[in-house]
């Protein structure tokens, strides 16, 4: 049975509460007999903070070294996210970026889903770490919202049903629904749209995540923890 792929955002993961409700909602999941990878941020701010830190050291800091020290931010929600479904009956491993599979190439990023796939064997729940992936043995990573771009190669690989990508916000809007009380959620996207809306300047979705989900032909649905949210598909272009 294919599994459903979710990313879990930054701003979803807020300290303790946030990933005890992320649990939560996973388990949900389960509950009704799915099994999920769940691709998971650092926590909201931990990024940031990290650079800082970097900054701290080296005025610039070069690229390796900042990638390692930003990887714990994801490898931390992994195994705390890992522990909150485990202590909830829910059965779930963790993985590291170099188990997960994702492999960074020259024109493209690639899963083997060999890991992931034997792990589901066993497992309601795989948890993986977003943003990072591997070029030879080097943690390299995938730039601001890059764990929306992992979310996307993992459901193309594993033939997932859709990715879905929780985020802080209900989905994609009329307008902006902070300026315009009028905005009114839009259920259904097609990828041109989604493209050009990325293309002037909306960062909901990475532009990377939105290219690569068309090229596969996989709907995205980006949607908050209680929100059906907006599917992004390729039937609408046609």
């Amino acid at each position: 049975m294919p599994c459903d792929v979710l990313k879990l955002g930054g701003s979803v993961l807020t300290g303790p509460a946030g990933y005890r409700q992320a649990a939560v909602f996973l388990a949900g999941y389960t509950a009704l007999g799915a099994t999920l990878v769940a691709v998971v941020s650092a926590e909201k701010g931990h990024t940031d903070a990290l650079l800082e830190e970097a900054r701290a050291c080296a005025h610039e800091p070069e690229q390796a070294p900042l990638d390692l020290l930003w990887s714990t931010g994801e490898i931390r929600s992994v195994a705390l996210l890992t522990l909150l479904l485990r202590a909830a009956g829910v059965p779930a491993a963790g993985f590291n970026a170099h188990e997960a599979g994702i492999t960074a190439l020259a024109d493209r990023l690639d899963l083997n889903p060999v890991a992931i796939l034997a792990a589901l064997e066993h497992h309601a729940v795989v948890v993986v770490p977003g943003f990072l992936a591997t070029r030879g043995q080097r943690l390299v990573t995938l730039g601001r919202g890059g764990s929306d771009l992992s979310a996307v190669v993992i459901a193309a690989r594993l033939g997932a049903r859709r990715a879905v990508l929780v985020k802080d916000v209900d989905g994609y809007y009329t307008a902006d629904p902070a300026a315009d009380p009028a905005a009114r959620l839009v259920p259904r996207l097609g990828y041109r749209a989604a493209l050009e809306m990325a293309d002037a300047g909306c960062p909901l979705v990475q532009r990377d995540a939105l290219a690569a989900g068309a090229r596969a032909g996989l709907d995205i649905v980006v949607r908050s923890l209680t929100s059906p949210g907006t599917v992004i598909t390729s039937q609408l272009d046609a």
